[in-house]
């Protein structure tokens, strides 16, 4: 039997949605050709105003989902204006998404020092030296900064700045999307229930 078939959201017994997205994501990590963990992320100003990038997932549990990024970067400041965000998986392969909206928050201390410490030292410099989101004249600006903060480092221990670190998306709501034919698409939707710990469960129409 196809597997598109034997794999549509109503087969999956999942009253959590975050067993649904465990199941998923390890679907991804072993179908898809890249970059599973790849999600766009939705923000939008104190205005308004939205605006969307790809940032990748490192980490999720029952708290929420996690990225990291330059807290001064404009997505930073975005969600420093408004803690409101959406998150959607698209992975191609396995013709399905996952939408994710929800309320961000900074993780602690300790967690981001953790992850920083677990990056490439590159990246540790990188994130030294580039003031994301900012206008420079050229390239070699970011050169001359890897440069300088290389030699400031030299072979000790990279520091995580503090204006670098990560965010959790807490979700309030999360779709299960899954192709199906003639656009006859399966979609189900998990609402948390403001009156207790669990998820409304309803299916909706493609």
């Amino acid at each position: 039997m196809d597997e598109k078939i034997t794999t549509k959201i109503g087969h999956v017994g999942h009253n959590d949605p975050f067993d649904l997205f465990d199941v998923w994501f390890r679907e991804a990590k072993n179908k898809e050709d890249a970059y599973p963990d790849a999600m766009t992320l939705a923000t939008a100003d104190a205005q308004g105003r939205p605006s969307a990038r790809i940032v990748l997932l490192k980490g999720f549990d029952p708290e929420g989902f996690v990225f990291y990024t330059n807290y001064e970067s404009r997505k930073g400041t975005q969600l420093g204006e408004n803690a409101y965000a959406a998150l959607c998986f698209h992975w191609k392969k396995l013709e399905r998404c996952v939408r994710i909206e929800g309320p961000t928050a900074k993780v602690d201390d300790a967690e981001s020092d953790a992850y920083f410490q677990s990056r490439a030292r590159g990246s540790q410099i990188g994130a030294w030296a580039s003031v994301q989101s900012r206008p420079m004249s050229g390239r070699f600006d970011l050169e001359k900064r890897v440069a300088e903060f290389t030699a400031k480092f030299g072979f000790g221990k990279v520091p995580r700045p503090d204006h670098w670190g990560g965010f959790r998306l807490v979700p309030d709501r999360i779709e299960f999307w899954s192709e199906g034919t003639f656009r006859l698409h399966d979609r189900q939707l998990y609402t948390r229930d403001v009156d207790g710990p669990g998820w409304r469960v309803e299916k909706l129409f493609p």
